[in-house]
């Protein structure tokens, strides 16, 4: 199991937890941190065992976005990991959720801070909670900067486009409340509940078939890009071959007998 001194990797039975762990900066994002992230992506997708992954904060904070001084090396933290970028410069991007999109759901676990690139990333989560006093938002244009990590793109597309706009042209914080009624999280419970409600919900899902679990996430991201006609032709390309799977078979026959199906990705 993977993780670097930024970004721990835990198993809870079939999810793969992973938590941003720069505490004393609010989650920073760090080169150690990034490259965990990215790592513990690709591990959940090769792990057939893996059904579920969570995404959380350790200390009481998400991810307060980039941190501008350890990627440019200041300090020389991270420079045991510097070679993984020089690599692939394309990593980074691929860690945020920006240009990766897990096979398996992510599930969002958030308390305090989830600003500016931790905001961005939230946006390649799929499902997510947040705890009570969270705060949310996209500073970007108060520094004169851009939300290059995806959000101009991805954020009119999850919730309505006057609340995108408003979040994106203020860069004011955002409560959680506020962005739950914006749509841009499912769940709000009391701080500290956040990483348990989320894997109350990654239970939901490992209990759920994998191979129809993993095809209807990949559907509903192929068919946000299509055309509704060809978003539906493009869905039954994806569906009918799960009816043939032996965990549909299963699924029936656990329906007939009242008893829990037993899947096993075939």
């Amino acid at each position: 199991m993977g993780g670097t001194e930024h970004l721990t990797v835990r198993r809870e039975g079939a999810t793969l937890v992973l938590t941003l762990n720069r505490p004393k900066a609010r989650n920073a994002l760090s080169i150690a941190m990034l490259v965990g992230l990215y790592d513990g992506w690709l591990e959940a997708d090769a792990d057939d065992s893996v059904r579920s992954i969570v995404l959380t904060g350790a200390g009481g904070s998400f991810c307060a976005g980039m941190d501008l001084k350890a990627l440019a090396g200041q300090g020389m933290q991270g420079e045991q990991h510097r070679d993984r970028l020089k690599a692939d410069p394309d990593l980074h991007w691929k860690a945020m959720l920006r240009h990766h999109r897990p096979r398996k759901p992510v599930i969002a676990a958030v308390e305090g801070h989830c600003v500016a690139g931790g905001t961005e990333m939230l946006q390649g989560t799929d499902i997510r909670v947040a705890g009570e006093s969270a705060t949310f938002g996209l500073f970007e244009v108060r520094r004169g900067l851009f939300p290059i990590g995806g959000s101009t793109v991805r954020l009119p597309r999850q919730i309505p486009r006057t609340h995108a706009l408003e979040m994106l042209l203020t860069g004011r914080p955002y409560s959680a409340q506020e962005a739950a009624a914006a749509g841009l999280i499912g769940h709000v419970v009391p701080d500290g509940a956040a990483l348990d409600r989320a894997l109350e919900i990654a239970e939901r899902v490992n209990a759920c078939a994998p191979l129809a679990v993993e095809a209807v996430k990949a559907s509903v991201y192929e068919a946000a890009e299509l055309t509704e006609a060809d978003g539906l032709a493009a869905e039954l390309a994806r569906g009918w071959p799960v009816f043939d799977t032996d965990d549909a078979k299963e699924g029936a026959r656990a329906f007939a007998e009242k008893r829990p199906p037993v899947y096993r990705r075939e």
